[in-house]
């Protein structure tokens, strides 16, 4: 087994070490020595590694030398990675993440995500701690929940990129009839790399007609036909943070149902995005726009929570929900995404990607929301 390198190394990037303090002071309040991280992307965000095996040991002490046995852990294959992504910690190389980190700590009551850990992966922790091991679920994605402003930017960039694939599908005529749910599909996500993104945040829905009324409906080679509405689900990937954005088009001739739901939806989502203020339940939210749905009889076709959080993954906390139980804080990113579905006829959705504010929340996405009619 390797030792931890104990060379000098480079000044610490910024928002990794506060986000380990941040940690810490979790840890503290929990009442473990240390935390073991292995969700990759919790490693990421406390350290920048994006390797596709790594396990990180954050001890909780309130020390000079806190940082000084925090160890990151990953095999041979990244190790010039690890240098140049987390160049301030020290680096464990073993195939075996997880458990040689356990092996080495001194550390008598460790926290696992118990969340994220296979029942056969903790046999393997249990075998390897020294110590005792005790669940932990969590902690390092209550932290995640509010973004830095690193993040927001990143986020910003990537519903930019979003934006700009939308308003360039437009005006180049890709939305018209004759053109497949596949083809729109692909316009956006091409569109979206040419825009900056490094791809797609999630699978691009695209539903045309009657397919509108499935929610998660995957794109086919059904071909869009006048008199469709067709709504677009889609996000892209920018350092790693996903925005998430739906938008609703007409290719006329719109009948008036279509104008009656697409105006129900239009003023749900106002009602939700109003709500949303630091100290808040987030049921509140799905509440107000929910409520918009249920008062026009359109309760039971709202068949989804109102929204949910966005991030280094595309569904994060907090949960955005009629159950939920988180409240709201400034530096959260939330989408809001009420919808109504009318089975076999259509259905529309708009959903925006927002950062709560100290007074309210700012829209990160720019689409226009006013109904548009193509052709």
């Amino acid at each position: 087994m390797s030792a931890p390198h104990t060379t000098a190394r480079p000044r610490p990037h910024p928002a990794g070490t506060r986000r380990r303090d941040a940690l810490r002071a979790v840890l503290r309040e929990t009442g473990v020595e240390a935390l073991l991280v292995t969700d990759l992307v919790n490693v990421r965000y406390l350290t920048g590694f994006t390797g596709s095996n790594a396990a990180l040991l954050v001890h909780a002490e309130d020390t000079a030398d806190a940082e000084d046995r925090t160890v990151l852990a990953t095999d041979g294959r990244y190790t010039t990675q690890a240098a140049a992504e987390s160049p301030d910690l020290r680096l464990l190389v073993e195939r075996q993440c997880a458990p040689e980190l356990l092996a080495v700590t001194t550390a008598g009551r460790v926290g696992f995500d118990s969340a994220q850990v296979t029942v056969d992966a903790h046999d393997v922790l249990l075998a390897a701690a020294r110590g005792e091991l005790v669940r932990a679920p969590g902690l390092v994605e209550r932290l995640r929940a509010v973004k830095d402003d690193a993040e927001i930017d990143a986020l910003r960039l990537a519903c930019a990129a979003g934006d700009a694939a939308l308003a360039g599908a437009i005006a180049d005529g890709v939305l018209a009839p004759g053109r497949t749910e596949r083809d729109v599909a692909h316009e956006l996500e091409e569109r979206m790399v040419a825009a900056g993104a490094t791809g797609p945040s999630f699978e691009t829905i695209v539903a045309a007609g009657a397919n509108s009324a499935i929610p998660h409906h995957r794109p086919s080679d059904a071909p869009l036909a006048a008199g469709d509405l067709v709504t677009m689900d889609f996000g892209a990937l920018v350092d790693g943070y996903h925005s998430d954005m739906t938008r609703t088009v007409l290719l006329g001739p719109v009948a008036d149902w279509q104008r009656e739901i697409y105006g129900l939806v239009d003023a749900a989502a106002a009602a939700g995005r109003s709500a949303l203020r630091p100290g808040v339940a987030t049921s509140a939210i799905d509440a107000a726009a929910r409520e918009v749905v249920t008062a026009a009889g359109y309760g039971e076709r709202f068949v989804h929570p109102v929204g949910h959080g966005v991030g280094l993954v595309i569904h994060e906390a907090p949960a955005m929900s009629s159950t939920a139980t988180a409240t709201l804080e400034a530096g959260m990113t939330v989408t809001v995404e009420p919808g109504v579905y009318l089975p076999g006829r259509g259905g529309v959705r708009i959903e925006d990607t927002l950062v709560v504010t100290d007074s309210g929340a700012e829209p990160l996405t720019a689409s226009t929301r006013d109904l548009v009619v193509l052709g």
